[in-house]
């Protein structure tokens, strides 16, 4: 929750147009948690822009071997909200 709250933050404080979620090895599942979330329960508009995937090669200097780690992006883009309709002609008047 930590995470979605950081992502939503980012969007309506700072007013960013686009957040990028990064994420490597175990956490991966994590960070499509927090995408998925924030899209379809906090922000409506928010999109998801592009995901890239990668391998970083990470030395372990205490059994002196290289191990090869999972990599994710995944950019998370507000669309620019679309102008309301004016209500109808039936929904103006007052029930009486």
């Amino acid at each position: 929750m930590n995470y979605v709250l950081a992502v939503v933050t980012g969007f309506n404080v700072s007013g960013a147009e686009e957040v990028i979620l990064k994420a490597r090895g175990r956490a991966l599942s994590r960070a499509v948690d927090v995408a998925e979330v924030v899209r379809r329960r906090f922000l409506g508009g928010v999109e998801i822009g592009k995901i890239e995937i990668g391998s970083e090669e990470i030395r372990i200097e205490e059994e002196n071997r290289t191990t090869n780690v999972s990599t994710m992006e995944i950019t998370l883009t507000r669309s620019k909200p679309k102008p309301k309709a004016k209500p109808k002609r039936s929904q103006q008047r007052k029930k009486k």
